[in-house]
C-alpha cells in the first residue's frame, strides 16, 4: 500500500501531483476553537513558493491556499481541515523525454518498478511540489503548539558552510537562501548561479531549532520524539540524511564530552550543553530541539547522464523544464512544517496520557 498519512493523534494526509489540477492536505485530530484563517497559512506558503528569485525554479505558482472544511467563523471545529492549493503553471510537455527514460537519482525507476507505470509529469508525487501541502498542514500544527518557536535556516550549500560565529537570525529573512550568515549568503550567489548556468545542481544542509518545547514530550521506546522527527524529515522529498543534536559527530566524542551537564537553576534544572539536541531517551528535556537535514542535489538537470529506457536499453537523458538548482534552499520552510507537525502530535499524545 502507499502510505500518505503521518501522525498518531494529529494526523495529516497529503494528496495531489506536481502537474495535476491541485494538491493539498487533510489535517485530522486538530482541537476545536483554535483561531485559523487562510491568512495564517499563506505567509508560510509564500516562503516556500517557487519563482521568488533566480536561485529557485522559475515555475510561477501563486500557491494560494483555500480552506475547504474544518473551520467556521475563523475557528477550527474539531473536524477534518481540508486545504487545497491549485496548480496553475504546469508545463507537462517539458517531460516528454522522461516518459520513456529514467532520470538517475530521481524516483522514476523505483515508481515504475512498484506500480508498473508512473506519472512522469514532473515526477507526480515524488516531486518537491508535494511539500507545499506539508507547509500548509504545518501552519495548522503551529496553532496547536503556539508557544513553541520554530526556526530553520540553510547552513550549507554545495559543501560551503556558514560560520557559526556570524550567525544572525535576523538575516534569515533578508536573503533568498534562508541564510543566517550574510558573508556565506554572498558566496552562495556565485555558487548557485554557477551550477544553474552549467545546467547542474547542488545539495544543501538545513538546520532547524524548536525553542520552548516543555520537558516530557515523547515516549521511551517505539514513540521516541527523535525517531518520529527523523521519520518526518526523511519523508521530505530529496532528503537523504538526518541528525539529531550532534548526530554523527557524537560518535567521535568521549562520554564526558558528549554529556549535557545539569545544574540547579532559578526555574528548575539548567543544562550547560545540548549535544543531545533537546531529546534524551526519546523524550524532550526542555532544551531546544535541534535537527540537521541533508538535501541531495536536484536530480532533474540539463547535464546529460547515462540511463536506461523502459525497454531496458541504454540511453542518455537531460531533463528540460524549470528546476531548482538547489532544492534544499526551499527546504527550510518544509523542515519547519514537519517539526511543527511532529511536535503538535507529541503534545497531544502527552496530554492524552499524562493530562498536562
Amino acid at each position: 500500500m502507499s502510505v500518505n498519512i503521518f501522525g498518531r493523534v494529529l494526523r495529516f494526509t497529503t494528496w495531489g501531483e506536481s502537474h495535476g489540477p491541485a494538491l493539498g492536505a487533510v489535517v485530522d485530530g486538530c482541537p476545536p476553537r483554535l483561531p485559523l484563517t487562510e491568512a495564517d497559512i499563506q505567509p508560510l506558503l509564500d516562503r516556500r513558493r517557487p519563482g521568488t528569485s533566480r536561485f529557485t525554479t522559475q515555475r510561477n505558482e501563486p500557491d494560494q491556499v483555500r480552506i475547504l472544511s474544518g473551520v467556521f467563523e475563523g475557528q477550527t471545529t474539531g473536524t477534518p481541515i481540508s486545504l487545497m492549493i491549485e496548480n496553475t503553471d504546469q508545463r507537462s510537455k517539458d517531460y516528454s523525454e522522461v516518459a520513456d527514460s529514467y532520470r538517475p537519482g530521481h524516483a522514476d525507476y523505483a515508481y515504475d518498478a512498484k506500480y508498473g507505470f508512473r506519472d512522469y509529469r514532473g515526477g507526480g508525487r515524488s516531486s518537491a511540489r508535494e511539500t507545499a501541502a506539508r507547509v500548509a498542514a504545518g501552519a495548522v500544527a503551529r496553532k496547536i503548539v503556539g508557544d513553541v518557536q520554530i526556526r530553520a535556516w540553510v547552513a550549507e550549500i554545495g559543501g560551503d558552510a556558514i560560520d557559526p560565529a556570524r550567525f544572525d537570525a535576523a538575516q534569515i529573512a533578508l536573503n533568498p537562501f534562508f541564510c543566517p550568515d550574510p558573508v556565506a549568503a554572498a558566496r552562495w550567489e556565485t555558487l548557485v548561479d554557477s551550477a544553474r548556468k552549467a545546467g547542474s545542481s547542488l545539495g544543501a544542509i538545513v538546520e532547524c531549532e524548536a525553542r520552548h518545547v516543555p520537558a516530557g514530550w515523547g515516549a521511551p521506546v517505539y514513540g521516541k520524539l527523535d525517531a518520529d522527527l527523523a521519520a518526518a524529515m526523511m519523508g521530505i522529498n530529496a532528503v537523504k540524511g538526518v541528525e539529531i543534536g550532534d548526530g554523527f559527530a557524537a560518535a567521535a566524542l568521549r562520554g564526558e564530552d558528549n554529556a549535557d551537564p545539569m545544574q540547579p537553576g532559578a526555574d528548575g534544572v539548567e543544562f550547560t550543553a545540548n549535544h543531545a539536541g533537546g531529546i534524551a531517551g526519546g523524550i524532550s528535556t526542555g532544551q531546544p530541539v535541534r535537527v540537521r537535514v541533508a538535501f541531495k542535489p536536484t536530480s532533474s538537470i540539463l547535464v546529460p547522464v547515462p540511463t536506461v529506457n523502459r525497454a531496458g536499453e541504454a540511453a542518455r537523458i537531460r531533463t528540460k523544464g524549470r528546476h531548482d538548482p538547489c532544492v534544499g534552499i526551499r527546504g527550510a520552510p518544509v523542515v519547519e512544517a514537519m517539526m511543527a507537525l511532529v511536535l503538535a502530535d507529541h503534545f497531544m499524545l502527552h496530554r492524552a496520557q499524562c493530562g498536562a
